[in-house]
């Protein structure tokens, strides 16, 4: 019995021996190991075996990225304005080493320095400067920062600004102009807008009164044109058909009444009316003349002939041309009315007493 006891006393002194002297390392992390107090070495993620009471575990460090928020911090700008600014940055462990051994506290070292970099930086920049350029100042920050933390085992992979804080005086002057900003804006877009709706309308308006003048212009050519195909045809039938001038005579009197119906109340009896006058009586006259002429010879013959031949048929001698008013129509008693008497009488009476004419035609 009293040999048991050594035993179990010496296995359970060789399991704690074994137990002390085996460390199982987790991944991403990094043990450092003293021995006697003097670093050693690192442990790497596994199994690792050490030696009891002698070595020990001095710091675990985790190597993964971490994200460190930093509280705000009061920074003065060039234009003498305190502005509050906040950083978030990504470092990683990269030597456990001189994470371990470099500096007491790298997270406070890490956040002082941060500090000292912006007020360095935003104390050369106005306020305008460091609201517009976070991304230069984020850059020139994390070149500084890694530089700095090289010598502790870290690396500074990302910094960036996450808030920019002034005072809250400014912030109401900021608002007030970037509403009057606005304002501005609306009130030049709205002239614009005015401007152009003007332009387009003058256009508008400008290119329809062309439009107009141009198919007008269009409608009287091409009605001009149309009269003048039309008078060119008729004087090419006139003549082709070689018209006698009696006939030409008494169409020039059928015109004239068309002259008063444009109704503005004056109308004016060409110089050739008497003319056109004279040549109709002569033409009227001598038709009748040879209807007289042709109807005696026609009796003197009868009355020499069989008694049985058939009796001639009886001429009638042509209508007299129809008097002037009857010509003329109503048209032309209404607009001979504004023509002065005496011109119209003298015209009328020179004509008719040339050539005798009477009120209702020729004597048979």
């Amino acid at each position: 019995m009293e040999l048991w006891v050594p035993i179990v006393i010496l296995a359970a002194l060789v399991a704690f021996v074994v137990a002390s002297s085996i460390r199982i390392v987790p991944q991403a992390r990094r043990y450092n190991i003293e021995r006697f107090g003097r670093y050693q070495r690192t442990l790497e993620p596994g199994l690792n075996l050490i030696i009891p009471l002698v070595d020990r575990v001095n710091t675990k460090l985790d190597v993964r990225e971490h994200v460190y928020s930093s509280e705000p911090k009061p920074v003065i700008t060039e234009d003498n304005l305190v502005v509050a600014i906040d950083t978030v940055l990504y470092y990683q462990i990269t030597d456990p080493r001189l994470a371990a051994y470099g500096v007491t506290n790298y997270l406070q070292a890490i956040d002082q320095l941060t500090v000292t970099t912006l007020r360095n930086l935003i104390g050369s920049m106005d306020l305008e400067s460091t609201l517009t350029s976070r991304e230069t100042i984020n850059l020139r920050l994390r070149d500084v920062l890694d530089e700095a933390t090289g010598k502790w085992g870290i690396r500074v992979n990302r910094v960036e600004i996450k808030a920019i804080d002034p005072p809250h005086s400014i912030k109401e002057a900021m608002e007030k102009q970037m509403r009057a900003e606005r304002d501005k804006r609306a009130v030049i877009l709205q002239a614009e807008g005015q401007r152009q709706s003007l332009i387009l309308t003058a256009e508008g308006t400008r290119n329809k009164l062309i439009l107009e003048a141009e198919g007008k212009q269009q409608a009287m050519v091409l009605e001009a044109d149309g009269e003048a195909r039309a008078l060119e045809r008729v004087f090419q039938a006139v003549h082709d058909n070689d018209a006698d001038p009696k006939v030409l005579a008494y169409k020039y009197l059928e015109m004239l009444p068309r002259l008063g119906e444009h109704g503005n109340g004056f109308f004016v009896i060409p110089g050739e009316l008497s003319e056109a006058l004279r040549t109709v009586t002569k033409a009227f006259a001598g038709e009748a003349e040879a209807a007289s002429g042709g109807a005696a010879e026609g009796t003197t013959a009868g009355s020499a002939a069989p008694p049985k031949a058939p009796a001639a048929p009886p001429v009638v001698a042509p209508s007299p041309p129809p008097a002037i008013e009857q010509i003329l129509g109503p048209s032309l008693d209404a607009s001979v009315d504004s023509v002065p008497d005496t011109s119209l009488d003298t015209s009328l009476d020179t004509s008719l007493d040339a050539e005798q004419v009477k009120p209702h035609g020729l004597g048979a």
